[in-house]
């Protein structure tokens, strides 16, 4: 009889089982790490929030600049409205390309030899501008993954670490009642379940973002390669009338 009444005393009086009641009566090690994960969470939706943002906000700005790209106007005009002081990763790879061009055409000189390398140097500058845009839009992707992998097995090292202490409290208590035994597990299970609630939205914000970013750069890569064909065609173009200017081409 007395010792339900300890166990009964025990399990209502001393555990209360409510989320805050688990957090406060919980081990200093499992305390840090329950806090640690909920920042870690809190962090991964802010980063989550913000990838999803500015992915957005980027395929719109991509598809202005497209459709202003394609519409037949001139070039000069949408580098000094866009290029110049690029807001957008594609008005960015746009600008190094125009830039390469504008320092070489002048140095052209009717020379395939000059032509070729110029063409070079333009491919050169724009995937160094879509790797230095992506790196930037794939800033905190590691944080994404690190929690997705590691959130699990912090809070299990939580777990183990409350059910040690768990079972020695009820060595030294002498009683195996489920009410002694259960809200020193609830309290270590607690710090897993946090551990999931961190990892789990990590893992697949990291999946879909990566897909999202992976088509993104396949997107500016696609321009850059179209682009290129253009200014290499205008090249071509500026070396075959070079040519005809020469006196040797006259002569004849």
């Amino acid at each position: 009889m007395d010792r339900s009444v300890t166990a009964t005393d025990l399990g209502g009086a001393l555990h209360d089982l409510s989320l805050w009641g688990l957090f406060l009566q919980a081990d200093w090690v499992v305390k840090l790490v329950m806090v640690g994960l909920l920042l870690a969470s809190v962090w991964v939706w802010a980063i989550v929030f913000e990838k999803i943002t500015s992915l957005r906000r980027a395929n719109r700005a991509a598809d202005a600049f497209e459709d202003a790209f394609w519409s037949g106007g001139s070039l000069d005009d949408l580098y000094r409205k866009e290029g110049e002081q690029p807001s957008h990763p594609m008005a960015a790879v746009f600008g190094a390309a125009m830039r390469e061009w504008r320092r070489s055409a002048q140095r052209l000189a009717g020379s395939d030899l000059v032509a070729a390398g110029l063409k070079e140097r333009i491919d050169r500058s724009m995937n160094l501008a879509v790797q230095r845009e992506m790196d930037r839009m794939e800033r905190w992707m590691v944080f994404l993954a690190s929690v997705g992998s590691v959130g699990p097995f912090v809070g299990l090292f939580g777990t183990v670490w409350g059910i040690m202490n768990s079972f020695a409290a009820i060595a030294g208590m002498q009683n195996t009642n489920l009410a002694v035994v259960a809200p020193g597990i609830a309290e270590a299970l607690f710090a897993t379940a946090i551990g999931l609630v961190a990892a789990i939205p990590a893992v697949l914000a990291y999946n879909k973002i990566s897909t999202d970013l992976a088509r993104f750069a396949s997107r500016l890569e696609g321009f850059a390669a179209e682009f290129g064909g253009i200014l290499s065609r205008q090249s071509e173009s500026a070396v075959i009338g070079a040519e005809a200017r020469t006196p040797a081409a006259v002569a004849e």
